[in-house]
Parts: structure tokens; C-alpha cells; sequence
């Protein structure tokens, strides 16, 4: 007994790393990707080109899926950038089933496993899931929810900082008391807060009875600071001596300032969707080490069963999408199970609405909660479910209509060695040690920010 339970538990430590093997470098290229996109692009241009649902958006955000990362949490991620360049639901949508399910290595391991037919059948239906979801945002989702969920994208771009009255630079002299005079107010009217970063102005300053005040700056601010401060003509009497030396830090490189600023978003993608992916990973890895593959091919109705061919397509999609919701871990490496229900007797647009659902696992709804509130995710699952079930059956019709014969190979095994001389060893040996960096990037910058994470 003692000997199952530990064999049990090496096999669960077994699946987690090779799972984590597996989605870190496309985990982490997403990130990185949606960081410099969101520092990057111009909000014009996103507006531009996907401000508006029309073939040609949606033609440029599917392509822009396909040459992105394969990892969902990294879709995720890319698509709420998209959102927040003010792009339309319906394009956000759009690039994230195309990321997660119209990717090269997931065709590859899709025609390895299950064949040439599930290939074009995958194809196919993640081409009628854009047009599904496009359909269904533009036309049904509420315009009360989407105003909520963009105010809700404008306040998260405001930074949180350390103290309530603290500004971008980090500094709150609103209080300050100084020996020889009886008070000093650098505090700024709420009118006054877009000239500046700090919201601070200095200009007409007079401080009575000073005779020296030594404002000491880094090397590269002389002039003018990120705090938006001009000292220029700051008028001092009587007062004897006052220093406010602040930190002399080397001045960064235009190219490396765009780089840390968009490791800070980096940061801030993990502390927010962090504790979601590694519990979407533990909890799968569970499932696939405790749930034999005889156990998870149990839920489906057998074909030998009397009922109708579209109550039996029916039923199945929507069991697919159920399981696809409990069971998940990333596009590529959730392909064995979705090869092992279909020899286990699922229908085929069962198959594919078990694949394309891998935006609907329960990791992935906590993510858009967190992202968009808790309304606007309610309106995102209820609308990509319907989307998914109609593909699902709209797959089905059109094989079947077709005439086009599904063969039953014999099942092929994700093969997963772990650490091999592969490519998803060269990538991770490249990404493994690029992301922790950047992160530390990250991190530095949002600390120097005052920002709290």
C-alpha cells in the first residue's frame, strides 16, 4: 500500500516537471512578447488596425496568433494587452483562440497522434471559432459590461504605489516641516496633475528665511527630472542650509530605459496571473497522475448507444468542453488526452470542442477575473462556450456531410523525455535564464517606481 502511494507520488513529480519542462519557454516568450508589445506599440495603431471587427482585423490578429506564443496563460496575457491598445473584444478574442490552437507545434503533435484528418479538422474549426466568437462579441456582449470592463483595463494601467499620496517618482512633500520657518507646502492643486509626472511645480516657490537649499539630482537630470520638477527659479532667503540629496543613480541607455520599462510589465503579468498558472499546472498534473486514461474515456457515450447522430455529437461536445475545463495544462501537452478520449469513443466534433476549450479551463477563467472583473468574465465564458459548442457541431455536420472517413489509429504516446538534446531544451536553456533576468529588470524598476506588487 505504502509502496503504490509513493510510486503514486514520484509519478505526479514526474508529470509536473515534464509539464513545466514543456510550456516554460513558450510561457515565457508570451510574456515577454506581450510586455514589449504593451511598452512598445502606440495605442494609434492598434486602434487603427484592430479599433474595429472587420475580415481584414480579424485576418491580422489570426496571423499575429499563429506566430505567438502557444502557451493559453501567455495568450491570455497578449490578448488583455491588445484590450488595453484598445482593440476590440471581438480581435482580443480572436488572437487568443488562434495562439492557443492554430500553432506549428501543436500540428505537428496533432498529426503525430490522431492523423491527418484531426489536422484539418483542427484547422478548420479554429477558422469558424474566430468567426463564431467575432460574431458573438460584436452582436451580444453587453455594451454596459464592456464600458465596466474598460474602466476597469484604465484603472489597473495606474500604478499602485507605496503611500496614499506618493506620485510616480515616489516622493509626497505635502507635510513637510523645516527648522526656521513655519511650514513648507509643495503640494500640487488636483488641476495640476497633467503637467508633470509628480504633479509638482516648482517655479514660483519662495521659501522665507533660507539662505541656501541644495537640491542634489542625479548627473543626467540637470534640467528637468522624471518628476517633472523645475527649480529653475526657485527663490531662497535668510535660511542657512537645507540638502535634499537624492539618490545618484548611472543614467540607463535609451534602449535599456525602453527594456526595463517593459520588464516592469513583465513583473506585474506574473505577480497578477502568477498563483493562477501554478495551480493550473499542479491540479493538471494531478489529474493526468491519479486518472487513468481508461477512467477519463468512461464519461463519454458509446456509439453503440440508439439515440439521434446530433443529440450524440450534441452531448459529447459538451462533455469534451467539460473535461477540457478540469483537465487542461497547455494546447500542446493536453493533445494525449484528447487522443485517448477519442479512442475511447468520443465523436469527432467532440474532439475538436475538447481541444479549441482549452481557453475555458478553470486556471484561465481566474486569469480573466483578474484581468477584466468578474461581469465582463461571465459575459467572455457564457460567449466562447456557445462559440465552441456550435464549431464542435458545425465540425461534426461537415465531416460527416463530407463523407470524410476518421480512421482509428493505434494511439501514439505524447512522447515527453524531459531534459533532451531537443528543441524544447535549447529554447528553454535560452529562456530559462532571459526571463529570470528580465524579471529582476522588472522588479528593480517597479521598486523604483514606489510601486507595490
Amino acid at each position: 500500500m505504502a509502496g503504490e502511494g509513493s510510486n503514486v507520488i514520484l509519478h505526479f513529480i514526474d508529470v509536473l516537471f515534464n509539464m513545466v519542462w514543456q510550456i516554460y519557454w513558450p510561457l515565457a516568450f508570451g510574456l515577454i512578447l506581450s510586455s514589449f508589445i504593451r511598452n512598445w506599440l502606440p495605442v494609434e495603431t492598434v486602434a487603427k488596425h484592430l479599433g474595429q471587427t472587420n475580415f481584414k482585423s480579424l485576418t491580422f490578429t489570426t496571423l499575429l496568433g499563429v506566430v505567438s506564443s502557444s502557451c493559453s496563460y501567455a495568450a491570455a496575457s497578449m490578448s488583455h494587452t491588445l484590450l488595453m491598445k484598445k482593440a476590440t473584444i471581438a480581435n482580443a478574442m480572436a488572437f487568443l483562440v488562434s495562439s492557443t490552437n492554430l500553432i506549428v507545434e501543436m500540428f505537428i503533435v496533432l498529426v503525430a497522434l490522431l492523423g491527418w484528418t484531426f489536422f484539418w479538422g483542427e484547422i478548420i474549426g479554429g477558422l469558424i471559432l474566430i468567426m463564431a466568437i467575432a460574431f458573438l462579441f460584436e452582436r451580444f456582449f453587453p455594451k454596459d459590461v464592456e464600458t465596466e470592463l474598460r474602466q476597469k483595463l484604465e484603472a489597473d494601467q495606474k500604478p499602485k504605489v507605496t503611500g496614499a499620496a506618493m506620485s510616480d517618482c515616489g516622493m509626497d512633500m505635502s507635510s513637510m516641516k523645516h527648522e526656521g520657518h513655519e511650514h513648507m507646502n509643495m503640494a500640487m492643486p488636483a488641476d495640476k496633475h497633467d503637467e508633470s509626472d509628480c504633479g509638482m511645480d516648482m517655479s514660483s516657490m519662495k521659501h522665507e528665511g533660507h539662505e541656501h537649499m541644495n537640491m542634489a539630482m542625479p548627473a543626467d537630470k540637470h534640467d528637468e527630472s522624471d518628476c517633472g520638477m523645475d527649480m529653475s527659479s526657485v527663490k531662497h532667503e535668510g535660511h542657512e542650509h537645507m540638502n535634499m540629496a537624492m539618490p545618484h543613480n548611472a543614467p540607463l541607455s535609451p534602449s535599456m530605459a525602453k527594456i526595463s520599462k517593459s520588464a516592469g510589465f513583465f513583473h506585474m503579468d506574473l505577480a497578477m496571473i502568477g498563483k493562477e498558472i501554478l495551480i493550473g499546472v499542479v491540479v493538471s498534473s494531478v489529474l493526468i497522475a491519479v486518472v487513468p486514461l481508461d477512467g477519463w474515456r468512461a464519461l463519454f457515450i458509446s456509439s453503440s448507444v440508439d439515440m439521434p447522430a446530433w443529440l450524440h455529437s450534441f452531448l459529447d461536445v459538451i462533455i469534451g468542453i467539460f473535461v477540457a475545463m478540469i483537465a487542461y495544462v497547455c494546447s500542446v501537452g493536453n493533445l494525449l488526452l484528447a487522443a485517448a478520449l477519442w479512442h475511447g469513443g468520443i465523436s469527432f466534433g467532440g474532439v475538436i470542442g475538447f481541444i479549441l476549450a482549452d481557453v475555458l479551463t478553470i486556471p484561465m477563467m481566474r486569469v480573466y477575473q483578474k484581468y477584466y472583473g468578474s461581469r465582463p468574465t461571465k459575459w467572455m465564458i457564457g460567449l466562447l462556450f456557445s462559440g465552441i459548442l456550435f464549431t464542435g457541431l458545425c465540425i461534426d455536420a461537415i465531416f460527416t456531410g463530407f463523407g470524410v472517413s476518421v480512421s482509428s489509429e493505434t494511439l501514439r504516446p505524447l512522447i515527453q523525455d524531459g531534459v533532451g538534446f531537443n528543441f524544447t531544451t535549447i529554447m528553454n536553456l535560452i529562456f530559462i535564464p532571459l526571463s529570470i533576468w528580465y524579471y529582476q529588470v522588472g522588479k528593480k524598476a517597479n521598486a523604483g517606481m514606489g510601486m507595490s506588487m
